[in-house]
């Protein structure tokens, strides 16, 4: 604060500051979710006893080394949700009706966070897919946000730098929008004076989203004249092998982890989808959709055994890049809640019930199985409001859920 004369005048934050407040600042905290289009097969993810003292199923194995880092949680789904693929629109929101197509859909997990969140990064959150543009992420409207495919691309808009002749006609365009959004609020006000009570409400509204536009509108500003941050990683070649379900999920983990360490932004999230080609896995001759419609034949369950070991197994990989520890001994993991999942829960009869969920890192008390009642769901949403609430949201409600998930503690 400057003050004089009985004023004070708040000034913004300044690169000089950083030294002084070092000790003060937390280390910001971040959200990745990756889900999954076909689910796990649940008996080979979820140990048969739950607790701290479980045994590894045949998926944990390759993480053992991890278990203390992660949590298992079975016997829970979103209350109300049903329409099996289709209820991959549900799979962030919670929303009973998205899937169905009964009513519209509400604003997903990570853009809620995002909207809260998200202006201290250059994104306020990343949306990428492995394959195609469908994600599990919606705006408050209820429209679908388009997933990011190419690892190529995404590194191009992290970490390569417009001309100096582009960053200023970007600018310039965001400007222009606000002074566009600036002339509509003028003409909103003037029409409240001429409507009614109800319509005078419909209005504020509308300024409220104007103010709200205008404010990520300044963001993007002075986004647009930063340089981006550099780093040692070479821009990735892009898979062109569409079955290579495994391949592509590792590749794009590591832009997610690049933008993580730059703090490029603090909100991922990440559909692997479902691909229907013969995943290149030694013993793997089926198409992994068709795989995930079983029906219970071993031979099908042997080969999708597989390619989810192998999934299960890049996550891990993911998991393992973020470990490295900073100067007060704290990970990447240690500040960033990873969340890998499913709409299915048994793909082969579309079933949304017990859904498969790893929730690892992000400052919680890890190693566990979480078991509830396989035929009386717990409510997963309990799990969105824990996490909402590790990111230092003031929240007790996600779509129809109140209250925390019992069992997942934070560490302090």
């Amino acid at each position: 604060m400057l003050r004089g004369a009985g004023v004070a005048l708040a000034l913004p934050w300044l690169s000089s500051m950083d030294a002084a407040f070092a000790g003060v600042t937390e280390p910001p905290r971040r959200f990745v979710a990756m889900t999954l289009g076909l689910g796990l097969v649940a008996d080979n993810l979820n140990p048969t006893k739950g607790g701290r003292d479980y045994e590894l199923s045949p998926y944990l194995e390759p993480i053992a080394d991890l278990r203390d880092q992660f949590t298992v949680v079975s016997g829970s789904s979103h209350p109300g949700v049903t329409g099996g693929h289709r209820a991959e629109a549900s799979l962030l929101t919670a929303n009973p009706g998205a899937g169905t197509g009964r009513s519209r859909n509400t604003v997903s997990l990570d853009q809620y966070m995002a909207k809260h969140l998200g202006h201290h990064t250059r994104f306020p959150s990343l949306i990428l897919s492995s394959s195609g543009s469908t994600s599990p992420s919606y705006t408050e409207n209820g429209a679908m946000i388009p997933a990011e495919s190419s690892p190529s691309r995404l590194y191009a808009r992290l970490f390569i730098n417009d001309s100096p002749a582009d960053r200023k006609r970007q600018a310039n365009n965001i400007r222009q929008g606000r002074g566009i959004m600036d002339l509509v609020a003028d003409d909103a006000k003037r029409l409240t004076r001429q409507v009614g009570a109800g319509d005078r409400q419909r209005l504020d509204a509308f300024f409220t989203s104007v103010r709200d536009l205008e404010k990520r509108m300044a963001a993007s500003e002075a986004w647009a004249e930063r340089s981006k941050p550099k780093v040692d990683a070479n821009r990735p070649n892009d898979i062109g092998n569409s079955k290579d379900f495994v391949g592509r999920q590792r590749l794009m983990s590591d832009m997610v982890r690049l933008a993580l360490e730059t703090d490029s932004t603090r909100i991922v999230t990440y559909h692997l989808g479902g691909s229907g080609g013969v995943v290149p896995l030694p013993g793997v001759e089926e198409g992994y959709h068709s795989l995930s419609h079983h029906g219970r034949d071993e031979e099908k369950l042997a080969q999708l055994a597989l390619v989810e070991t192998a999934i299960v197994a890049a996550w891990g990989d993911f998991l393992r890049s973020l470990q490295s520890t900073d100067d007060t001994g704290t990970s990447l993991l240690d500040r960033t809640s990873v969340l890998l999942t499913s709409n299915l829960g048994n793909a082969s009869s579309h079933d949304n019930r017990n859904m498969p969920v790893l929730l690892a890192g992000g400052g919680f008390k890890h190693g566990q199985h979480l078991a509830f009642d396989k035929k009386k769901n717990y409510a997963l949403p309990r799990m969105y409001i824990s996490l909402l609430q590790r990111l230092g949201m003031e929240v007790d409600q996600f779509a129809t859920t109140t209250g925390t998930m019992q069992g997942l503690e934070m560490t302090s």
